[in-house]
């Protein structure tokens, strides 16, 4: 899949491919570092909006700091180039469009979760940090340090000090 996306960012004809594959919560180095490679007259060419931006203001605000040093941005899926005025107005449409997409799927998920927890049916994630409770306090005892023990146990340095401080 990457080779034929490098490809299509090719013939378009970009000099530099970036690529991340990152949850919507972590940094984004990659994008971060396109932005900076930006010169006045460069186009920032992006494969698909829903993958750029994790919201309508965050879209907004990286086309923003696109245009601040000169560039523009083209959206491959659906076509849009905010070099133009068109562009710019399609641009802020679909971006509308996404925003109020998710928070539609979003609403019927809390709807969703709701009715199963009034049910019974839905009881979330069964909680792994305190399932290894004797485990974490034994390896503690042993002098392993937290983030060996939460490495050893495969669950997070913070969860390590919660079970501990309890």
């Amino acid at each position: 899949m990457m080779a034929q996306l490098r490809q299509l960012l090719e013939r378009e004809g970009c000099e530099e491919v970036f690529s991340e594959q990152v949850s919507s919560v972590e940094h984004r180095g990659q994008l971060d570092a396109a932005l900076r490679m930006l010169r006045r007259g460069d186009t920032l060419v992006i494969t698909r909006l829903d993958r750029f931006a994790r919201s309508l203001g965050h879209a907004l605000c990286l086309e923003n700091k696109i245009t601040e040093r000169g560039a523009n941005l083209k959206i491959l899926d659906p076509n849009i180039d905010t070099g133009t005025p068109t562009g710019r107005l399609l641009f802020s449409m679909i971006g509308a469009i996404a925003q109020f997409e998710r928070e539609i799927m979003l609403e019927r998920q809390r709807e969703g979760i709701a009715k199963a927890r009034a049910e019974g049916k839905y009881k979330g994630r069964a909680p792994t940090a305190r399932a290894k409770a004797t485990e974490v306090k034994a390896l503690r005892e042993q002098g392993v340090g937290a983030a060996e023990i939460a490495r050893q146990l495969k669950i997070g340095r913070a969860s390590v000090y919660r079970v501990l401080a309890a």
